[in-house]
């Protein structure tokens, strides 16, 4: 499979790394993704993790707007500003930084959730709750259109 899905919830080590679920190192694998671009997500309280094209899809998005108005620098404070590239170890684990640890609130694990064409590191307390939250809105909206 060439997306990542679903989720899993690993401990940190002792020296703050974390090991990435197989599944979504395989699919860095077959994107031959090797540097990791990750960014503060918009909404949530996750880091987003993805390739090289995940940053140029967005930059894309800051170049259709006129270079001055609010709606590029937001984005590009956004992205720029909220981004760092990083790489997985030998052994496929990823260092769990102050950048993602005071963003999130991650302490000693870190819940990994797919997004299709990237994945997001979350809290895994926080995660719950977020996906909890979007099933019951769902829940509701499905009810308010009968």
């Amino acid at each position: 499979m060439n997306r990542f899905l679903s989720n899993a919830t690993n401990r940190i080590d002792a020296k703050g790394r974390v090991s990435v679920p197989a599944a979504f190192r395989s699919v860095l694998a077959q994107r031959d993704i090797r540097d990791l671009y990750c960014f503060q997500d918009f909404v949530f309280p996750a880091i987003n993790v993805g390739g090289p094209d995940l940053l140029e899809r967005y930059e894309r998005q800051i170049s259709a707007e006129d270079p001055f108005s609010p709606l590029a620098n937001e984005m590009s404070l956004l992205v720029h500003g909220g981004g760092v590239f990083m790489k997985l170890d030998a052994e496929g684990r990823l260092m769990v930084t102050d950048f993602i640890r005071e963003f999130t609130g991650i302490e000693s694990e870190v819940a990994f959730v797919g997004r299709a064409d990237h994945f997001q590191l979350w809290q895994p307390q926080a995660f719950s709750a977020a996906q909890a939250a979007a099933r019951e809105a769902r829940r509701l909206r499905g009810l308010q259109s009968q």
